[in-house]
């Protein structure tokens, strides 16, 4: 069969009592850069609400916002009150309306919560910045310079997540003489979880948002940094008492953490935390496109990672992603190969666990750190008439003259966009694409340029997928394990040729058999 008769999938909209993260596709927002509603340059919560027609026809089941909450700083992840909004970004019955208006169209809305640290100008800190005697004193971690030099905490390793080496910070113009651990910055104090009261703020304030609020889920960031490495599994044993809270307020809602480390160093974390991110899947999928050759066996290496999560948690959720707001993005990581990029959609779209788009990825944003020029403008349209787009920085990387806007993608089947849009709807559609905790089988297929893996559902049904990571049409051969395939249900390029045993899989392309 060809990709013309195959293109179109029956749909399949599954059930609205499944849980969040179960099925779908979910759409990061970092709302200042996003929409802007008011001309006043800063992209804002309503920005976002006039845009989830276009979200819906995206075909995206939940956006996750970036913080929102008031900040001392344009990201807004030193939180001054995890109660508001910041008013930048509008007020919380702008907020309420936003999630309405989501739940009207069937999006879930999470929200980043950062629990690890406050700014120095929440009330917390700044009373325990009054002195030993505070009440709020134990909010926070403090030792004297003896104690850290005794204790040999002076510094620590840069990681992936935090380029701190000197973590300890002094109050300014305090008499005492302790000082304050912050491992990101000092504008950003760690928060002492070994303290009962600051647990029981935190459960407070995710009851407050999941039941006041009606949100339906949390991004938690830093999650594996609660507790010092040394003391890890304080991490674990505090977030499954946050996922029964979160449970208890309001079954079914979504949780997904943090967790930059190594599989066998996440999967304790599926404990409490319904879904992880999967960084190391980001790097590998960056890597084998970029080759246009599966030299690392990102398939086998994936088998390796899940059956290290389902040693923990049989129904772990995979977050999985090609770029976000803390990396290079993949649009300058492929340096703008749209074919590359579509690529990496096909794999990102069609692999197990619950995908998650960087906003702009789908019409090819660019962005190198530092952190700020990754985190650049949407382009709606040309600038001479884009009424949304935000203008608190100018793109150093994404501009009109680098990046076609997405109104010009519209109009062009062929473009980025137009390709995200489909195989996200073809995905939404079938059953066994559409299943985040169906889970992923090797095949018996070894050919240069193509990566080949099978998915199955709990229910047995399963398909299996191919890419060709080349720009030249292969013929791939099915060995005996793949016998039970019969036709070719979604294919991304014209030209697939079928015969029972073998397909030939277009260049840049990716065909789906059952």
């Amino acid at each position: 069969m060809t990709a013309n008769s195959t293109s179109s999938i029956q749909s399949n909209i599954p059930s609205k009592t499944l849980s969040v993260g179960h099925t779908g596709v979910h759409y990061e927002i970092f709302v200042r850069s996003f929409a802007d509603s008011n001309g006043d340059g800063i992209g804002d919560l309503n920005g976002v609400t006039n845009n989830l027609d276009y979200l819906q026809d995206l075909g995206v089941s939940a956006i996750w916002l970036m913080p929102i909450s008031p900040s001392l700083t344009y990201h807004k992840y030193d939180v001054t009150d995890y109660y508001g909004i910041d008013p930048e970004y509008g007020t919380l019955d702008d907020f309420r309306r936003l999630v309405a208006e989501a739940h009207r169209r069937g999006i879930a809305v999470l929200i980043d919560l950062v629990l690890h640290h406050t700014s120095i100008r929440h009330p917390w800190f700044m009373e325990a910045s009054k002195g030993p005697l505070n009440p709020y004193w134990h909010y926070y971690h403090w030792l004297t310079s003896a104690e850290i030099k005794a204790r040999k905490l002076a510094t620590r390793d840069i990681t992936a997540d935090s380029g701190e080496r000197s973590p300890w910070h002094a109050v300014a113009g305090s008499t005492y003489p302790e000082r304050y651990y912050g491992m990101f910055w000092s504008g950003m104090p760690d928060l002492n979880f070994d303290h009962p009261p600051v647990r029981e703020e935190m459960f407070k304030i995710a009851r407050y948002w999941l039941n006041d609020i009606g949100i339906d889920g949390f991004r938690l960031d830093a999650a594996r940094h609660l507790y010092r490495e040394s003391e890890e599994p304080k991490n674990h044993q505090f977030w499954q008492e946050f996922g029964r809270e979160v449970e208890a307020a309001r079954p079914g809602a979504y949780t997904v953490g943090e967790v930059w480390t190594r599989p066998e160093r996440i999967a304790p974390y599926f404990r409490g935390l319904k879904a992880n991110f999967n960084f190391d899947l980001s790097l590998a999928l960056d890597e084998v496109v970029r080759r246009g050759d599966d030299t690392e066996d990102l398939v086998e290496f994936l088998a390796y990672v899940h059956s290290t999560f389902a040693g923990v948690n049989p129904d772990f959720i995979d977050g999985i992603m090609l770029s976000n707001h803390d990396q290079n993005r993949i649009g300058s990581a492929l340096k703008g190969n749209i074919d590359k990029l579509k690529v990496a959609a096909s794999l990102l779209l069609t692999l197990p666990g619950n995908p998650y788009l960087y906003y702009g990825e789908e019409i090819g944003m660019l962005g190198m750190k530092p952190d700020e020029t990754i985190r650049e403008p949407f382009l709606w349209d040309v600038r001479a008439r884009d009424r949304q787009r935000t203008s608190w920085r100018r793109g150093r990387y994404t501009t009109s003259q680098t990046v076609k806007p997405l109104a010009e993608q519209q109009a062009n089947p062929d473009s980025l966009f137009a390709h995200y849009k489909r195989l996200i709807h073809a995905r939404n559609a079938h059953p066994v694409l559409n299943d985040n905790l169906s889970r992923l089988e090797q095949t018996g297929i070894r050919q240069r340029g193509i990566i080949a893996f099978i998915r199955r559902s709990a229910t047995g049904s399963r398909v299996l997928v191919v890419h060709n990571l080349t720009g030249k049409p292969i013929n791939v051969v099915f060995s005996p394990d793949e016998s039970w395939c019969r036709c070719v249900v979604f294919a991304t390029h014209e030209g697939v040729g079928y015969q029972g045993g073998t397909v030939t899989v277009p260049g840049y392309g990716c065909v789906v058999i059952e």
